[in-house]
């Protein structure tokens, strides 16, 4: 749950003290302990006011595109709750660059297992389906909301959404690539350019709603949180699904490909990515439609994601195991990708 001490990210905790203080609270960061999950950004479980509190900020150094808004996340976490409980509460946020040169906030800590990679030990035998039903029920509850009840009637900008997010993330392969775009990736987005399908309908949208994003109490397995909502926004409901999808591995997929490794979905009792798909259209009460597009977008942001995490390690912005193989990681899923687009295969 929590990272080992040689693998903690420091943090000036007198300044943060100091700030908190002068906005009419407590913090006690004395037994501050940073969590084990997420990629980039960096959580720590704090005392704020004497209950305990999540401390989230950035990582160190330049910011991706589109990553890490701490700003963004910041305006749906002081609003969602309200219509998504699953939400938790913003308790402070602060964009003076002066405290810790980054922004950061503090948020509503929830108890609940974090469902990574591995399947932790001790879980009931039907505990793969009924996390599954669990994380399409959340999914679906999410993109029920209207976001005007919630006061999010404008985030984002929805009108071509589909268009910007592959422009967007062509735009930040180039950015990962400086010397040039590998080929795959070349003719994965070109062929992308020329097929973008119409969007569903406008939903609120998470943009990473997998397993480990969503808390769940260990004996009841009952959804006790959705965290990580720094890329939140309003688009094509679909687009969420296929980021799900894009995670979703299957036993039989290439090895390279299951490195990525987000969640146990190659443990039998998972479902495939088909019925994943087709429990999210049962549910929402939707008419099937087809997702080959979405999907290898969203396996272009997969890949290219990776890509960043790896740069970051490379300049030594970001500490831990394994982002070293990064980069193989997301050639592997780029060149799946498009051998499945080509296919019509999910």
């Amino acid at each position: 749950m929590f990272r080992a001490t040689a693998e903690t990210t420091t943090q000036d905790w007198s300044a943060l003290s100091s700030w908190v203080a002068r906005q009419g609270h407590v913090l006690d960061a004395s037994a501050a302990r940073q969590f084990a999950g997420g990629k980039a950004n960096l959580n720590y479980l704090v005392a704020l006011d004497g209950r305990p509190a999540v401390f989230r900020r950035p990582p160190a150094g330049p910011i991706a595109e589109g990553a890490n808004d701490m700003a963004r996340e910041w305006r749906v976490l002081s609003r969602l709750n309200a219509g998504f409980a699953l939400a938790p509460r913003g308790l402070l946020y602060c964009d003076d660059l002066d405290v810790l040169g980054a922004p950061f906030q503090f948020l509503e800590y929830r108890e609940g297992l974090v469902i990574g990679g591995e399947l932790p030990a001790g879980l009931p035998g039907e505990a793969p389906e009924r996390i599954t039903a669990t994380l399409i029920e959340a999914m679906t509850s999410l993109h029920a909301v209207k976001p005007e009840s919630v006061g999010l009637g404008d985030l984002g900008k929805p009108e071509g959404f589909l268009e910007r997010q592959l422009a967007g993330w062509t735009r930040r392969a180039h950015a990962v690539w400086p010397e040039g775009l590998p080929a795959v990736v070349t003719n994965l987005t070109s062929r992308l350019e020329q097929q973008i399908p119409e969007q569903s309908r406008v939903s609120l949208l998470h943009m990473d709603l997998k397993l480990d994003n969503m808390l769940v109490d260990r004996e009841t397995l009952s959804p006790t949180a959705v965290i990580d909502w720094d890329m939140a926004t309003r688009g094509c409901p679909l687009f969420d699904l296929a980021i799900l999808a894009s995670y979703w591995m299957e036993p039989g997929d290439p090895t390279a490909v299951r490195a990525v490794n987000q969640m146990p979905t190659t443990t039998t009792g998972f479902a495939s990515r088909r019925d994943v798909i087709d429990s999210y259209f049962t549910v929402a009460g939707m008419r099937p439609r087809p997702l080959h597009w979405q999907v290898a977008c969203a396996r272009l942001r997969l890949g290219v994601a990776w890509m960043q995490l790896y740069r970051k390690w490379q300049c030594g912005d970001l500490v831990g195991a394994g982002y070293a193989d990064f980069e193989d990681i997301a050639m592997a899923v780029l060149s799946w990708a498009a051998t499945q687009f080509t296919e019509g295969e999910i």
